[in-house]
């Protein structure tokens, strides 16, 4: 129950500050910038990585969950509760920015800029990518403490950098889920559930053919009361 709960906690803050920081910056005139909003989400997920990755692996993301489990590196029975528990704390979070924010259209909501098909190319490269960085940071001595965090969230703010201002640069579907059900506009959300979700599986034979035999981890082994899942997020 406990990493369960860690992945709501964490997924709540994530959406709160990232989507928050697309709010504040649309109702202040730019008071935020695209680049602070870019650097929210990679502080976010770095802090959330170091609050709750010894619990439950720090995913804050349905895409890395999944990848996770097609990776060999999470039990299949996991899957369908952390990723309840991953869109539950963002839409929460989505409803208190309502609550907070009413005369917020979209609260955040990720819209392409261009095609539809751009998007999606977009959004697929940018999640197999992250997930790729996270596979191979995730696991192992050397990668416990300051090397995860910083590593994973520095990749979610420069994909949010270049990438945002035309896909929006999601790469987690609960992300870009929450704010499209709460505001009511969920005619692109399409691109954001399904771009990382071919991404993920595209990062996972890129990542066995660099390093997957250096991080194979036992399916046998309780991998979250081991922490062999700890310090892995997403956006």
């Amino acid at each position: 129950m406990r990493k369960y709960a860690a992945e709501m906690f964490g997924t709540f803050a994530l959406v709160f500050a990232g989507t928050g920081a697309v709010i504040i910056d649309a109702v202040t005139g730019g008071g935020v910038g695209h680049v602070g909003v870019a650097v929210t989400f990679g502080l976010v997920v770095m802090a959330m990585i170091y609050a709750v990755g010894d619990v439950s692996g720090a995913h804050l993301n349905p895409a890395v969950t999944i990848g996770f489990w097609l990776a060999g590196r999470l039990r299949g029975r996991w899957v369908g509760p952390y990723i309840l528990s991953q869109l539950t704390g963002a839409i929460i979070a989505s409803l208190l920015l309502r609550a907070m924010f009413s005369n917020a259209a979209y609260l955040g909501a990720t819209l392409p800029a261009g095609s539809a098909l751009q998007s999606f190319a977009l959004e697929a490269v940018l999640t197999g990518m992250l997930m790729f960085v996270i596979l191979c940071v995730s696991t192992g001595p050397k990668e416990i403490g300051v090397v995860a965090g910083i590593a994973i969230g520095a990749v979610i703010g420069l994909e949010a950098m270049f990438a945002g201002p035309i896909s929006g640069a999601s790469m987690n579907p609960a992300r870009s889920l929450a704010p499209a059900l709460v505001s009511g506009h969920l005619h692109s959300v399409w691109i954001y559930v399904a771009g990382p979700l071919v991404g993920v599986i595209g990062a996972i034979p890129c990542w066995r053919l660099t390093r997957g035999h250096m991080h194979e981890v036992p399916l046998a082994a309780p991998a979250a009361d081991t922490k062999e899942v700890q310090h892995v997020e997403q956006h």
